[in-house]
C-alpha cells in the first residue's frame, strides 16, 4: 500500500448540516484511530486548523493519531488567519512549499 496523506479542508465532513458535518468528522477521525491503517500524514488547510487548535472537541482523536504515528500537519498562514498561531494544540504548523512536498511523495485524499 502507498504511503497517504489526508488534506482536512474544513471544520465538517462533507457539504449541508454543519452539525451533521461535524458528528462526521469527529467519527472519522476517531475511527481511523481505531484502524488498522493509517495515513502517514494529515494536513489541515482552510477552516480545518481549528481542528487542531485549543477547545476543539476532536483533540483527543487527533492526539491519539500523533501517538500512533500519524504527522499533523496545520498550515501557518491558515492559522494566522484565523488569529490562532498561539493555540495550536497538537500537531505542528506547515508552509504550503511543505505542502507540497508532502503531498507529491503520497498519495492524496482530500476530505
Amino acid at each position: 500500500m502507498a504511503p497517504k496523506v489526508i488534506v482536512i479542508q474544513g471544520e465538517t465532513l462533507g457539504r449541508g448540516d454543519e452539525r451533521l458535518g461535524s458528528l462526521l468528522i469527529a467519527n472519522f477521525l476517531r475511527l481511523l484511530g481505531e484502524s488498522d491503517k493509517k495515513p502517514d500524514s494529515l494536513i489541515f488547510w482552510n477552516s480545518g486548523v481549528r481542528l487542531v487548535c485549543e477547545g476543539s472537541q476532536v483533540l483527543e482523536h487527533l492526539k491519539r493519531l500523533e501517538q500512533q504515528g500519524v504527522e499533523l500537519l496545520a498550515c501557518t498562514t491558515c492559522l494566522e488567519y484565523f488569529d490562532l498561531k498561539d493555540k495550536l494544540a497538537v500537531g505542528k504548523p506547515t508552509t504550503m512549499l511543505q505542502s507540497i512536498i508532502s503531498m507529491m511523495n503520497y498519495d492524496v485524499v482530500g476530505l
